[in-house]
């Protein structure tokens, strides 16, 4: 008896840390990327998937059925794309944490998928530790670019204007500056002496003003 006795605890613990990971739902509409994706994912203790998709339409259902912590959505899907299936579901739920995977490099995507209400973008072109990173920082409800991306959009006028990073205050450019060199929210708050809070706050008004459109 006393053999099972001692295993219980850890059984608990295991129980555990399965309530704690962080519960995807992954939509491509290529089978052989899914199934790469599926494999890094479930290499990592800490994150799970709990349902694929290959169109925004289902991904849409899956998202109202399983009620993951968040969703990566491809653009290009057949039907309904990643954008309207992203603009679905925050609908649905407001909190909605979703993570844009996409080949398109072209500033304007990210930019779109950002004004749509994503939490982050990374290109298929990142390192599988960068896709990682990007999946637990939008889980925690940050915001998460790619440097490259968060670079250019901050260089290449999304705003229509020359110099988007104009628009900023001095404090918001520390903290895009932070960001853009791939800190967390958290650390920026101790670097500038902020509440997490607020840095969240200055990471929502510098991507509003980032992403200000000229993309209609």
């Amino acid at each position: 008896g006393m053999q099972a006795h001692r295993q219980n605890p850890r059984a608990g613990a295991q129980n555990a840390l399965a309530n704690m990971s962080i519960r995807v739902i992954l939509a491509d509409d290529h089978a052989v990327v899914r199934a790469g994706l599926r494999r890094l994912i479930d290499a990592s203790p800490d994150i799970h998937v709990l349902a694929e998709a290959e169109s925004g339409e289902q991904a849409f259902r899956e998202y109202l059925a399983q009620r993951p912590d968040m969703a990566i959505l491809d653009l290009n899907m057949p039907g309904m794309g990643g954008l309207e299936a992203l603009r679905r579901i925050l609908a649905h739920d407001a909190a909605a944490r979703i993570l844009v995977l996409s080949m398109h490099e072209d500033i304007v995507y990210p930019a779109r998928a950002l004004q749509s209400g994503a939490c982050g973008y990374v290109t298929k072109r990142c390192a599988p530790e960068a896709l990682l990173d990007a999946i637990r920082v939008v889980a925690r409800g940050e915001i998460f670019l790619e440097p490259r991306i968060a670079q250019q959009l901050a260089m290449r006028g999304v705003t229509g204007k020359e110099e988007p990073l104009m628009e900023l205050t001095a404090r918001e450019f520390e903290v895009f500056r932070l960001l853009a060199a791939g800190q967390s929210v958290n650390e920026i708050a101790a670097v500038l002496f902020l509440s997490a809070k607020t840095v969240g706050t200055y990471q929502t008004h510098i991507l509003k003003k980032l992403t200000a459109n000229n993309l209609s």
